[in-house]
């Protein structure tokens, strides 16, 4: 008797999109604050619900980036009036280095609020992002700096010290713009934090938990809405939801073949409520089930981006994943929003008669909804694309092996997907 399949949008119930917001996380802040204090970053004396200012940020900001040493040796002076001596060394050779500045050309106003605007800007130039040259405005910078996975919440208004400490946490474990190093790993490398404290604090630690993998990758996740007709597009009638994932900061993604097959127009939508365009398939493999399509930068709803957040290729695929390695699934379940889930690999290579390459069977739960999905190592890396299950059996979900995507050509130009559907035969 042939065992029957439910090819279904893969589905992870555990952690869903609609994040709380920062304040609503109980004690995230206080656990953040003993990490930067732990590491030497902040005193070990501060009020978590006290309004942060921009002197705080600016101290903060310099420890991050492990340039104590050299804003104590710098005499230049950026020319404002308003700033005590006790933090002049730090806000001078911030603003000298382009990451703060001024309220004014000769007012920093240190004690003023801080906005999460104000912050993720600051935060952003050091890792090398620029406003000046349009990667992101100062207006949208929190939002960006989500968008890109920076921080996995959203960020507004005015900032507690708690927020400022949480956000400066996140930023630990995030890579320069250049992809020389994560904040963290430069530190170490610098020497401005021990190597030993970052260790037991798990932060140089490759093996992520559920909870890392959901905070370091859910930003490189979409929710994509397909549409079968141009009338149902005018209707705003969604005839299929499914999901897919960046594997490039230009808008290179992944999702699967069957997901896209009867469709005229898509769009991927972020944990941040924007919304793009699919505008081009550059790679499809019907038998293998996997497309690579691009999406616009240009939001539909929301904000324009210069850049997604990206998931890594585990660089073998497939290849060094054995039964009982630990995976996590993430997509979108049910149409409920982005969700994780956690499992172990039950098989590497099960023949499945409909696809073409044998599947990674494993335990990480998906249900309909979320086809297109990444399947995670316990590094972050990408291993394959969550797909479908056996209907009669229990915790045995099916995912295509990712390898195709790293010897696909991705140079191309592609096919829309009207042309993609007139391309394939029906049925």
């Amino acid at each position: 008797m042939k065992k029957r399949l439910a090819s279904f949008l893969c589905a992870l119930l555990l952690v869903v999109s609609a994040i709380p917001a920062a304040s609503a996380l109980e004690g995230e802040a206080a656990r953040a604050a003993d990490t930067l204090s732990t590491l030497g970053l902040i005193d070990a004396t501060y009020d978590l619900d006290a309004t942060a200012t921009r002197s705080q940020a600016a101290v903060l900001l310099v420890k991050l980036a492990g340039a104590e040493q050299a804003a104590a040796a710098d005499n230049w002076i950026a020319g404002f009036r308003d700033v005590p001596a006790s933090i002049a060394q730090e806000v001078n050779y911030a603003a000298r280095q382009g990451w703060i500045t001024g309220a004014t050309v000769v007012e920093f106003r240190p004690d003023a609020a801080l906005t999460a605007n104000a912050w993720s800007a600051f935060l952003l130039r050091m890792l090398g992002y620029s406003d000046k040259d349009g990667d992101f405005t100062v207006s949208d910078a929190a939002g960006f700096a989500q968008r890109i996975g920076l921080f996995p919440i959203a960020y507004t208004g005015t900032l507690t010290q708690g927020d400022l400490y949480e956000m400066a946490a996140d930023a630990l474990t995030f890579s320069y713009r250049d992809g020389s190093a994560t904040v963290i790993g430069r530190l170490v490398s610098q020497g401005a934090v021990s190597r030993s404290a970052a260790n037991a604090l798990g932060l140089l630690t490759p093996a992520l938990t559920a909870r890392q993998a959901a905070d370091r990758c859910m930003a490189a996740m979409f929710r994509l809405d397909t549409y079968e007709s141009q009338e149902y597009v005018e209707e705003g009638l969604v005839t299929g939801e499914a999901s897919g994932f960046f594997i490039s900061a230009d808008g290179l993604a992944v999702t699967n073949y069957h997901s896209i097959e009867d469709a005229v127009y898509a769009t991927a939508t972020l944990s941040t409520g924007d919304v793009y365009e699919l505008d081009r398939v550059i790679y499809y493999d019907p038998d293998i089930d996997i497309a690579v399509i691009r999406i616009s930068r240009t939001a539909l709803e929301g904000h324009d981006t210069t850049a997604f957040a990206a998931l890594d290729i585990a660089p073998s695929g497939t290849g060094d994943l054995r039964v009982g390695d630990t995976v996590y699934a993430i997509g979108n379940p049910l149409g409920l929003g982005l969700a994780v889930s956690s499992g172990v690999v039950s098989a590497t290579a099960r023949e499945v008669e409909r696809y073409a390459l044998p599947c990674v069977m494993s335990t990480a739960d998906i249900s309909e909804g979320s086809s297109g999905g990444a399947l995670l190592n316990v590094y972050g890396q990408v291993v394959a694309v969550t797909s479908g299950a056996y209907v009669y059996g229990n915790s045995m979900y099916l995912a295509v092996p990712i390898d195709p995507v790293l010897t696909a050509d991705l140079t191309g130009e592609g096919l829309t997907l009207e042309e993609v559907l007139d391309a394939e035969p029906v049925g």
